[in-house]
């Protein structure tokens, strides 16, 4: 049987506003549309695996206003076990989204309940954590809290899987204590300290070289429609392309891919396999508005996979 997921980390609601294109700094333009979505990088990823069918759990913390009753709905209606996303006395955290008519995205956060989460919360909830096969986590809840839950992943002998997201350098310790490190472009050079730099194709193998440097065991390393550079501790190096869609919107699609990598893995796939798998997930997902409401079934994913180009 596979085992259970347990993705630690925030849980947002977005407030999604569509135009043309993403305002300049200083800017105003009209927009066309305006949504609200469950997000947050640690719920999208558990809703991703949900609604693969994986055994999902979270610890999270939410607001006692009506956004985080209607965060938890979604988190339930996914079958995500809930039990260890607790109320606090403050707002839910929230995500201010624009998306422009080519699928870019910018996105500002404020984090509220998820600051609450701390190192001593985890304490709180071991059972969950030694029940996991794999601990899926992100940066939107305090650093001191996911250095803190990487030392319980390597103390119990789980396998951590890290997005580094929002992009920000992280201490040596950590990174030493990642499993599989999983950074799109921006992330990549901020960790290796080259923030503002563009990645390019001939630079992606001395890149995951450099994060595999580190300390971490694994790196995917994300590139958007140029598809995920596969760099394994074992020495094996791959580029897994993308596969061929129109992107309506790109908001969570590293949610998607995180979540059902670790979906594949538990139910026994190799690196390469779960990468071909989370490719899929995430072409999926960017094809559809939001990002809850973006993440594909199992059955959707087999029939996108029957037909699918590969960029």
């Amino acid at each position: 049987m596979p085992k259970r997921l347990l993705v630690v980390g925030s849980i947002n609601l977005d407030l999604v506003a569509s135009s043309k294109r993403i305002p300049l700094p200083g800017e105003t333009v009209s927009g066309n549309t305006f949504n609200t979505f469950p997000g947050g990088k640690g719920a999208n990823q558990a809703v991703a695996a949900g609604k693969l069918g994986a055994l999902v759990s979270m610890i999270g913390r939410i607001g006692n206003d009506a956004f985080g009753t209607q965060l938890r709905a979604s988190l339930e209606a996914a079958s995500v076990d809930t039990k260890a996303v607790e109320v606090v006395p403050t707002s839910s955290g929230i995500a201010l989204i624009t998306t422009a008519e080519d699928g870019q995205n910018a996105i500002v956060v404020v984090p509220g309940a998820n600051r609450a989460l701390s190192p001593r919360e985890l304490e709180k909830h071991l059972d969950v954590i030694r029940d996991a096969g794999i601990i899926l986590a992100q940066l939107e809840i305090p650093l001191e809290t996911i250095e803190y839950l990487a030392t319980i992943a390597k103390r119990e002998n789980i396998p951590l899987m890290l997005d580094p997201a929002p992009a920000r350098e992280l201490p040596a310790s950590l990174l030493a204590s990642v499993d599989w490190l999983t950074p799109n472009e921006t992330e990549t050079q901020t960790l290796l300290q080259r923030a503002g730099s563009e990645l390019r194709s001939e630079n992606v193998k001395d890149a995951a070289q450099q994060l595999l440097s580190k300390g971490c065991r694994n790196v995917l390393l994300k590139l958007g429609d140029r598809g995920c550079y596969v760099a394994l501790g074992t020495g094996e190096h791959t580029l897994i392309p993308a596969y061929r869609v129109k992107a309506v919107d790109t908001t969570a699609a590293g949610d998607a891919f995180n979540g059902a990598f670790a979906t594949a893995m538990v139910r026994g796939s190799g690196a390469v396999a779960s990468v071909k798998f989370a490719a899929a997930v995430a072409a999926i997902s960017v094809t559809r508005h939001g990002a809850q409401p973006s993440m594909p079934t199992q059955a959707e994913v087999e029939a996108f996979l029957r037909d699918a180009k590969t960029a």
